[in-house]
């Protein structure tokens, strides 16, 4: 009995690394992109979302915590490295905040589709009700975002 706590513990965590990452992801390219961008509007609101997914993370590190697993890493992923060196090179070409829009919307697929697998997977009630109301979040952060970058799309 005790191995398949274990198991379902070692589930758990690998669920909620792969969403921290993520989230750590989002946390420095909403910063990054943020910095970016030209409208005061969408340069706070991505400032603020930088400052959300932050939370999210230390609430789901808590979390982690809580179960015992005290060595979570604060890097992000490889991927997001790579996004983040993407868009800001699309930046120093000149992209303007249209270009900055959709790199920011293809980095809230990824946080979306990490999101719905994460719910996938048989977790503890509580976590899943956590990952639920943070899925909410990022569902219409993804469609703030997209809305802005066509509207931006339909004025040039």
């Amino acid at each position: 009995m005790i191995e398949n706590g274990s198991d379902k513990n070692k589930e758990m965590e690998r669920v909620l690394i792969d969403v921290i990452t993520t989230l750590q992801d989002g946390q420095k390219g909403f910063a990054d992109i943020g910095e970016h961008l030209q409208d005061d509007t969408l340069k706070r609101y991505f400032l603020a979302e930088s400052l959300k997914r932050a939370s999210f993370r230390a609430d789901l590190e808590a979390e982690l915590h809580r179960a015992g697993i005290h060595d979570v890493k604060d890097s992000g992923s490889v991927a997001g490295t790579l996004h983040r060196t993407w868009g800001d090179f699309k930046a120093s070409l000149g992209g303007g905040d249209h270009t900055l829009l959709e790199t920011a919307e293809q980095g809230e697929d990824v946080a979306k589709k990490t999101y719905k697998e994460a719910l996938e997977q048989d977790l503890p009630l509580p976590i899943r009700q956590l990952l639920t109301e943070q899925q909410a979040h990022v569902l219409t952060s993804h469609d703030f975002v997209k809305r802005h970058r066509d509207e931006l799309k339909e004025a040039a």
